[in-house]
């Protein structure tokens, strides 16, 4: 694929204005906290993976609505007494979790590891997984985009991102974890989910983001019919009167919009030919991480507010981000993968 975006000296400024529902923070707080009355482990259960330097826990978590949500839970052998950091981790599309001993670069690397399943995914790429998704939806085109997609409350993403802040809070739950110190991480779907959460989840302590989806969306819709974002395409063109719809539940998960809010540290990625997640959206989402820096503005009663913006004197967050001239939707792979690490280590030092 030949370069089809902006110059790359137009998307490091690229900072667009993205459609913001007034609600948003009212919409999400009403949401989470919903979720939030069930405690958030439903079971964890030591496995035999075959591997001996890593002990394994098949784990359960209440997802959206308190549905059962499956993970994997990782931590180097022989460190039950350490009170390690932890990474989350979000799949891409159409994975599920997989099996134990896909994913081991961040036990390796000495953190403790809960890789979250994606609710009814699990068909389409890697080894499966095992989380049904127990909500029904209206007309939809085939795959999760649309879902559910005209109303907010019940879209398939308001699960998926409700799903991946609980995953945080399980894992600060499970033993050996230092709840001061979590980190998420994901790639395409997987760091769009992540970037949701670093501005759901105020003291998250690091953001790992590669190329991901379900950012400036509207920009996304413009600009390719790749897939998933040509499910929406796809569904527009039947549902042709939904189209103000639709945007307006797209923008409540939108990482542009998320992320703003967010405070942690984040390290992002970029591949300037990925026709998937095309570069200028993850350059809004880059550009914007932090502006509003989650700041809610105080109502009289001290809770917080409906409305977030920069507040003057707090400082930015330490952000970077790795462009990938040449490369499609793979970014920057295994050498991206040794960039985070070095990154990590030294904010976040296992």
């Amino acid at each position: 694929m030949a370069l089809f975006d902006l110059p790359l000296d137009q998307l490091e400024t690229y900072r667009p204005e993205v459609r913001e529902p007034d609600d948003l923070d009212a919409f999400w707080r009403s949401t989470l906290d919903e979720t939030r009355v069930r405690p958030a482990i439903v079971d964890a259960v030591r496995v035999d993976t075959g591997l001996t330097l890593v002990d394994t826990w098949d784990v359960t978590f209440a997802g959206h609505g308190g549905d059962p949500v499956k993970g994997w839970f990782s931590r180097p052998a022989g460190s039950d007494t350490a009170m390690l950091p932890a990474v989350v981790e979000y799949t891409g599309y159409g994975r599920g979790r997989g099996f134990p001993h896909e994913r081991l670069t961040w036990v390796a690397a000495g953190y403790a590891h809960l890789v979250m399943d994606t609710r009814g995914q699990g068909s389409q790429h890697g080894s499966g997984g095992g989380t049904p998704d127990p909500v029904g939806s209206g007309p939809a085109a085939p795959g999760f985009v649309t879902r559910g997609i005209e109303d907010p409350a019940g879209y398939y993403f308001t699960r998926l991102v409700t799903d991946a802040v609980r995953a945080v809070d399980a894992v600060r739950e499970l033993p050996g974890v230092d709840p001061t110190r979590v980190v998420a991480a994901g790639n395409s779907q997987g760091g769009g989910l992540s970037l949701a959460v670093a501005g759901l989840v105020p003291d998250l302590a690091a953001l790992l983001t590669s190329v991901p989806f379900m950012c400036h969306v509207e920009r996304a819709l413009g600009i390719t019919d790749q897939h998933p974002y040509g499910e929406v395409v796809t569904y527009l063109a039947v549902q042709r009167e939904k189209v103000d719809q639709v945007m307006r539940t797209l923008s409540y998960v939108d990482g542009v919009n998320l992320g703003r809010r967010a405070t942690a540290p984040a390290h992002f990625a970029v591949a300037l030919r990925d026709t998937i997640c095309p570069p200028s959206t993850v350059f809004a989402a880059y550009n914007h991480y932090g502006s509003g820096a989650g700041r809610a503005d105080r109502a009289s009663d001290g809770s917080p507010g409906d409305h977030v913006g920069p507040v003057a004197g707090l400082p930015a967050p330490d952000t970077e981000i790795c462009v990938y001239p040449f490369n499609h939707h793979e970014g920057g792979d295994a050498l991206h993968t040794r960039r985070q690490l070095d990154w990590l280590r030294e904010r976040v030092p296992a």
